[in-house]
């Protein structure tokens, strides 16, 4: 272990690393309590402290610990924790048929949700981002600070049992249902969905998976199963933060696409094709596995067990 580090024992060994661990401290604090044993006692230390610096020091100090959590870490949190996002999803999709039936049944209700500004100004067939193409670099700034907001609100909402991820969560599901008719109604769904999808293939997955970590962090307080309530709040809370954490640089990149390629003049077909290809590799990185990834569990599991 110490000449190849963790990641050179198999899921076997680290348990057996863990269960020697334990009983080896468990011999050192006997061997205290006896004056005969002190040689013993030394040579015990020595080999606990050798042992725990192989195991806690290397683990701390890792250079790679940022690179593992966004390649490894957070895509394999994610998929444990998928029907939270797919909850959430859900939600979102129910909210979104709301605001269309709605603002089919009645115009009115759009410019009720809107604001009368934003339907003159579909009314007119324009879009809304001319002020973003006009100061990108400062415009993308403030849509990645303010998508980070709302990925953060998301989930804090999530510790009053899940209610306020919920209620944030379904307004903005009726906001993109009135708006996507508002603009059907007006002949503008092409120059909106041409608009939304460069950077809304990685911003709305971004933000289901922030609600979802805010629904996580519901279950672990309303549903503890078989754990103490305290300890299940902690454990939800600790994998609600790491779906938070992963979020914020997909947020980043989703800022710079709308400030700069949504609002472009680029030809719809390569603005659609482009949201294919992100959408692509996103997928693939949230659900393919990376070599070595099953390795890794096992390292993290039995790090915390010793």
């Amino acid at each position: 272990m110490e000449k190849s580090g963790l990641g050179s024992l198999d899921h076997h060994e680290l348990q057996r690393v863990a269960l020697l661990y334990r009983q080896t401290a468990a011999d050192l604090s006997a061997l205290r309590q006896d004056s005969s044993g002190g040689s013993y006692a030394r040579y015990l230390s020595e080999l606990l402290s050798r042992a725990h610096n192989s195991i806690y020091g290397s683990t701390r100090s890792e250079r790679s610990a940022l690179p593992r959590f966004f390649l490894s870490t957070f895509p394999i949190v994610f998929r444990r924790n998928l029907n939270f996002t797919v909850a959430a999803l859900a939600l979102f999709l129910l909210a979104a048929v709301v605001g269309i039936a709605l603002t089919l049944y009645d115009p009115d209700f759009s410019a009720e949700v809107l604001g009368p500004q934003m339907i003159r100004t579909i009314e007119h067939h324009e879009m809304w981002t001319h002020s973003v193409v006009a100061m990108a670099p400062v415009a993308s700034s403030s849509i990645m600070t303010n998508n980070i907001a709302v990925a953060i609100m998301m989930f804090s909402s999530g510790i009053l049992a899940g209610t306020g991820t919920i209620v944030l969560t379904l307004f903005n599901g009726l906001l993109i249902g009135v708006v996507g008719t508002a603009c059907w109604n007006n002949d503008m769904s092409l120059q909106l969905w041409s608009f939304v999808a460069p950077h809304g293939v990685l911003e709305l997955p971004a933000i289901f998976i922030a609600a979802g970590a805010g629904l996580r962090l519901g279950y672990g307080l309303l549903f503890p199963g078989y754990l103490p309530r305290r300890q299940s709040i902690v454990k939800a809370g600790k994998e609600a933060v790491q779906l938070l954490l992963g979020v914020v640089p997909i947020l980043v990149i989703a800022g710079v696409i709308e400030g700069f390629v949504s609002p472009s003049n680029l030809p719809i077909t390569l603005k659609f094709g482009f949201a294919a290809a992100i959408a692509t590799l996103f997928v693939m990185y949230l659900f393919v596995p990376i070599q070595g990834e099953k390795k890794a569990q096992p390292e993290v599991a039995v790090s915390a067990a010793i």
